[in-house]
């Protein structure tokens, strides 16, 4: 005789179960629809791989586990989807949730099927994955994944495989029936589950008010190491918590699992589950549920496909609303009211109640706490119920938890004693739903935060390496400039002073013509005539606004919003854009000599000091990496102002050309200015050097321009009319820079 341990507090409530036990387990019809919930379990809800048309066979996979904490789901029946949409679930909230929607076909029409006649043939892992693939959760209590729950911590090692078969809670009899009539399937699940996990013992327990399921158990088990143990029969004996203390004197830890004690417990209907997934190769798609309650003129058990509306089954068991005082979906202690009675059976689905108002009058009012501690003498957790209440109650959820809110298995054994009519398993479901609502809500603000600095931190790199690129190019100019002084140091004093001589006479032929071509009468005060370059850029300021315009009736006309003030203001700025053009053509037409600065872009560079033109082409640089990293940072983030940048790093592109270009020019005046005005003396070998050097740097620039032009023209920007003035006026440059080459090589030649 084994010996058999106690745990504290616990009820005797009056049992209700023969009314079910009389006619077997019963199957009922084909109901019209079936309504299979993605999300029957703890955990991540399957993924769908079916559409609304598919034609699918009984046990065909519907949708498949999502992640590791999840389970399959299956089609109950063969027949067509016909949809799959939000219907209600059971849920104490009375929530919906998403379902596939089968309208059966009548036939019953099973899929492949792939028994294993020899479990021992395969190993663990295989066996776990068959569990998965068959959807099986638990179905006494949350539908844990059993695959999950077979498969514990490496360091925890099973030593006591319990299978619970107390079935403790008043009204429920599935399992008992299940064991009456289906014992050599329970066992069987027993053994596959032992085999998985190579226990030292395995343990059936079941309460003593079961003497048929007892006895059929027993012929069972017989030739086995498996033992069958009879129970006191006490309310809430079939937690996992309590019935392991029972069996083995041993309590989980706080906030632990039983594999921490080296104990594991599972349900009886899991078992046969497991039995049938292996030896027939048949998926969870049925369960035994009891159908009870003075409201139903036939109290039984039925074996029910999931998905069957439970309103469906009441009625074919002469369920009358007018006797019925409330719907209990579970048992009188812990299931709760069921307001729609569309909703599905589901894997957990053990019990339906129609209860009487004999059976469950309406409760008292709730009175003020006496402080009989009756609650606390029936808890089985050993826990403070009225301090539990009284937190709950002033919202004081902290305090909760740390009284231990989370220990209680909400067995309803404090509401049923307290003399005060307290609803004390309401406030601690609410008290736990708050705080799992605040640890989300802290969850997510930590995991903004965390994005938050790993921006910040990302941005300051970037900006590190920039900086660095920046001082890069920085130290590379200084020590390129002190490298050309270094060779103009080193150049003869001889080719300096004729250099010299060459520039100087060049100025005063300028000056002489200058002043030959003064013009003696007097300067006339009449106003001054806009510039080419004006001109270009108010016709320019003119087309942005008209485009700008254009885009704000484009976003109206599609939007359907008034329209004509914004047509107006674009036929207005269209007629601005007119005039602008008119008065520079009228301009170009007077002084055709004149350049304007989209035509020559870098013409003025002689006017501007070297060392202008060596910072305006850092800081057009530096820009451009910072457009470039902005466009990089909004592709890696889907933004939606990515065109926007594009345009932007485009410019600066061009604008980084111009840069380089104006720089360019002002090296190859430099170099090319002495040899232009004494071609016929020796030119010395750093400036020839320095002539190589300028047309080497416009030729680059031309084929620079040259594939900016190419780059426009494929794809249709407005700029191509002035990339193509300027790859001229650089082709021009490389001219120049060529003859002054030449020239220089052979100096006798052009003297002749």
């Amino acid at each position: 005789m084994r010996k058999l341990w106690d745990f504290p507090g616990g009820i005797h409530p009056e049992e209700n179960k023969h009314q079910s036990t009389g006619n077997g387990i019963q199957v009922p019809p084909l109901p019209e629809k079936l309504y299979v919930p993605l999300q029957q379990h703890i955990g991540a809800a399957a993924q769908v791989n079916v559409e609304p048309g598919d034609r699918v066979l009984k046990g065909q996979l519907l949708a498949a586990p999502e992640g590791r904490l999840s389970v399959a789901v299956h089609a109950p029946t063969s027949g067509t989807i016909d949809a799959i949409t939000p219907h209600a679930v059971p849920h104490p909230s009375g929530m919906t949730d998403w379902c596939v929607v089968i309208r059966p076909d009548g036939t019953d029409s099973w899929a492949e099927r792939q028994p294993v006649d020899d479990y021992h043939e395969l190993d663990a892992p295989a066996l776990l994955r068959l569990i998965r693939n068959a959807g099986i959760a638990g179905m006494g209590g949350a539908g844990f994944p059993t695959e999950i729950k077979l498969h514990p911590p490496v360091d925890d090692k099973v030593r006591t495989l319990i299978l619970n078969g107390a079935e403790c809670e008043p009204y429920i009899t599935a399992d008992d029936m299940l064991m009456r009539t289906r014992a050599r399937e329970v066992v069987g699940g027993l053994e596959i589950m032992a085999y998985i996990l190579e226990p030292e013992e395995c343990i059936i327990g079941i309460e003593d008010n079961k003497p048929e399921a007892i006895a059929a158990l027993r012929a069972a088990v017989e030739g086995t190491r498996i033992e069958v143990v009879v129970i006191p029969t006490k309310y809430p004996s079939g937690g996992e918590k309590q019935l392991i203390q029972i069996l083995t004197g041993l309590e989980v830890p706080y906030q632990g699992i039983p594999a921490d004690i080296g104990v594991m417990c599972q349900n009886v209907g899991t078992a046969a589950a497991v039995y049938r997934a292996i030896r027939h190769g048949e998926p969870l798609i049925s369960r035994i549920t009891t159908l009870t309650g003075e409201g139903l003129e036939q109290q039984t058990n039925i074996e029910s496909l999931i998905g069957t509306p439970i309103g469906f089954l009441l009625d074919q068991y002469g369920f009358d609303p007018a006797r019925t005082e409330r719907l209990i979906l579970g048992g009188p202690m812990m299931g709760f009211t069921l307001d729609n009675p569309d909703v599905p059976v589901i894997k957990t689905t053990n019990c339906v109640i129609a209860g009487s108002p004999r059976e469950f009058p309406a409760p008292p009012p709730a009175q003020p706490c006496i402080r009989c501690s009756m609650c606390a003498d029936s808890c089985p957790m050993e826990l403070l119920p009225q301090q539990l209440f009284w937190f709950s109650q002033s919202q004081e959820f902290g305090k909760a938890e740390q009284h231990n809110l989370f220990d209680c298995i909400e067995c309803g054994a404090c509401s049923y004693v307290c003399p005060s009519s307290i609803p004390l398993v309401q406030y601690y479901r609410y008290s736990k739903g708050e705080i799992r609502k605040q640890r989300e809500e802290q969850a997510k603000s930590d995991r903004a935060r965390e994005r938050f600095e790993a921006r910040q931190a990302r941005l300051e790199r970037d900006q590190a390496e920039k900086e660095a690129k920046r001082k890069a190019r920085a130290e590379a100019a200084a020590q390129a400039q002190a490298e050309k002084r270094a060779q103009a140091a080193d150049t003869p004093n001889t080719g300096r002073q004729s250099a010299s001589a060459a520039v100087q006479a060049a100025l005063a032929r300028k000056n002489a013509s200058a002043t030959e071509s003064k013009p003696e009468t007097a300067v006339s005060h009449a106003p001054t005539a806009p510039s080419l370059d004006e001109l270009e850029t108010n016709l320019t300021k003119a087309k942005a606004k008209l485009n700008t315009m254009q885009g704000l009736l484009k976003d109206a006309e599609a939007q359907g919003a008034d329209t004509e003030k914004l047509a107006r203001a674009v036929a207005k700025n269209q007629q601005r854009v007119d005039a602008a053009q008119q008065a520079l053509d009228d301009a170009s037409k007077a002084n055709p000599t004149a350049k304007t600065v989209a035509e020559s872009p870098i013409d003025t560079a002689d006017e501007v000091p070297l060392e202008t033109l060596q910072t305006n082409l850092e800081k057009a640089r530096n820009k451009l990496d910072t457009m470039q990293s902005m466009l990089d940072e909004a592709r890696q983030q889907g933004a939606d102002n990515i065109e926007k940048l594009e345009r932007a790093v485009s410019k600066n592109k061009q604008r980084v050309a111009v840069a380089e270009a104006a720089l360019s020019e002002r090296e190859l005046n430099n170099a090319s200015a002495p040899e232009a005005n004494s071609k016929q003396e020796s030119v010395p070998a750093v400036e020839m050097a320095e002539l190589e050097d300028a047309l080497t740097k416009a030729q680059a620039k031309l084929d620079n321009m040259q594939a900016m032009l190419d780059e426009a023209t494929a794809n249709g920007n407005d700029n191509v009319d002035k990339l193509t003035r300027a790859v001229a006026k650089n082709h021009d440059r490389v001219a120049r820079a060529q003859a002054a080459l030449d020239d220089a090589r052979n100096p006798s030649s052009t003297s002749a």
